[in-house]
């Protein structure tokens, strides 16, 4: 047997039961061992996507999860990337490049042909790591999705990885969905998972240790610890949509509302302005109208553009932004948000949805042409008001042009990026990430009157060393290490 690269997948009972997370505490917890720690995961579906120093995009989980390891990010990190245009089809992206898009179905039969493709991004990431920590998408138990599997139980297999299954006690049940997962995977899966873990307890965790004893008796799997809920995990950037619902508690009186569009991407652009003192966030939820009282309303990101421009309009939040404008309120567009923002958008090839041409707004004198070339690029520049360095990156179809582009948002490497109206009161760019910035954030705030007091980045950090202490002191990182260490294969191109 040939000694590979240790290496150690956590899947769980369920989504949003805390992968992620404990891929990030324990991905800054083994480099602070002095470990070199590279994140992986195979599939994942998000409309939140960060772009990596390569050039292409993955998911905002794996850039996450790279900062916490101290990487820079890898298309390798994230090889198959889902965005869902509909709620049965998605635009695929292969090692940071868009493949094309599927239906459900279609992308059910043609999953397997993306194994080689993950198979060499992980032996990529092996070869130049002392450990991969990898997270699993969904759970194993969804036997109805094993054939052809690259996000579970199906890449274990294949890349020879052990397993440990995380279970979320805040949902309730935790017992049952362990013991249910193990009754309904094969016994070769049952033997590949080595321990599980309870995650977001709440409460005094000796209460549950009966129920440690229940499961490893059900399941013969050890625990490997009890993780009890942390309130700074909420201070990382979110991917899922499901973290829309995390509540902004403040008691501030500035408004900056954020319609909750059907395709809704990037979302994690807002998360700065959530987390400052003087600002309360609200996302609006379809059939509610946009608060009167609001200082700004920002148009999200979208992964489709023309599909969330008809769903604004179905919900009269197109109605609300034109009053909101008479009121002498402000809007900004990031991205998908800016284009709607227009007159009109053009799709004669039918990228972004059925071909033809769709009225926009009419709030900024520019028009989109949708074109096939996607635009994936880390950008560095100035705000044009303020003359804040600026950070971020592009992820978008389409082009935009027209007179209020004279006054760009910002300016990038030389070149003019968005627009704004003649009152500045209407303004729209292609770049997202800028809050994460405490410059630009602050400039911006101070425009409308509202003082920034929140040091972001600094933060992140913070929460990150915080979640790797949280791990350090509830989770056995030493039997984990074992386990990943006890990782062999006689067939080395699985790394």
């Amino acid at each position: 047997m040939t000694t590979t690269t240790p290496a150690l997948m956590i899947q769980a009972t369920g989504s949003n039961a805390g992968k992620s997370t404990l891929v990030a505490g324990l991905a800054r917890a083994l480099v602070r061992r002095g470990l070199k720690v590279a994140p992986f995961k195979s599939q994942n579906m998000s409309n939140n996507a960060a772009v990596a120093v390569d050039g292409g995009e993955i998911g905002r989980a794996q850039a996450v999860q790279a900062r916490a390891a101290r990487l820079p990010p890898s298309v390798h990190m994230n090889p198959v990337l889902l965005k869902p245009q509909t709620d049965t089809g998605a635009q695929i992206i292969v090692q940071g490049q868009r493949w094309g898009v599927l239906g459900a179905r279609n992308y059910l039969d043609k999953k397997a042909a993306l194994l080689p493709f993950v198979l060499d991004s992980f032996a990529k990431l092996a070869r130049d790591a002392d450990i991969v920590l990898v997270e699993g998408a969904g759970s194993p138990a969804e036997i109805n999705l094993r054939k052809g599997d690259i996000a579970n139980m199906g890449f274990a297999e294949a890349a020879n990885v052990p397993v440990l299954l995380a279970g979320d006690i805040d949902r309730g049940g935790v017992i049952a969905s362990l013991a249910g997962t193990h009754l309904v995977l094969q016994p070769d899966e049952r033997a590949r998972i080595q321990g599980f873990i309870i995650n977001k307890f709440r409460g005094d965790p000796r209460l549950f240790d009966q129920g440690l004893v229940a499961i490893t008796k059900l399941t013969g799997w050890p625990s490997l610890g009890v993780v009890p809920w942390l309130p700074q995990a909420a201070l990382l950037p979110a991917e899922d949509a499901v973290d829309l619902n995390r509540a902004h508690q403040s008691t501030a009186t500035r408004i900056i509302a954020v319609p909750v569009l059907a395709r809704i991407a990037n979302f994690d652009d807002l998360d700065p302005l959530g987390q400052e003192p003087g600002v309360k966030l609200i996302f609006v939820p379809p059939g509610q109208p946009i608060p009167g009282n609001a200082d700004v309303v920002i148009l999200p990101g979208s992964k489709s553009t023309l599909g969330d421009l008809a769903f604004l309009r179905a919900q009269g939040w197109d109605i609300d932004i034109a009053a909101h404008l008479r009121r002498g309120g402000h809007v900004l567009g990031l991205c998908g948000g800016y284009q709607m923002l227009g007159k009109m958008i053009d799709d004669p090839d039918g990228v972004d949805g059925p071909a033809g041409t769709v009225p926009g707004l009419g709030l900024l004198d520019i028009s989109t042409t949708m074109t096939g070339d996607k635009s994936t690029t880390l950008v560095s520049g100035v705000h044009c008001d303020s003359g804040a360095a600026i950070q971020g990156y592009e992820i978008h179809l389409g082009r935009s042009d027209g007179a209020d582009c004279a006054r760009p948002f910002l300016t990038i490497d030389g070149r003019s990026d968005g627009a704004a109206s003649r009152d500045g009161r209407v303004q729209g760019t292609y770049v997202h990430g800028l809050f994460g910035g405490d410059a630009f954030r602050k400039a911006w705030l101070a425009r409308l009157g509202i003082a920034s007091t929140l040091a972001y980045e600094s933060q992140i950090e913070t929460a990150l060393d915080a979640l790797a202490d949280h791990l350090e002191t509830h989770l056995d990182i030493d039997a984990i290490l074992a386990i990943a260490r006890s990782r062999h294969s006689s067939n080395a191109s699985a790394a």
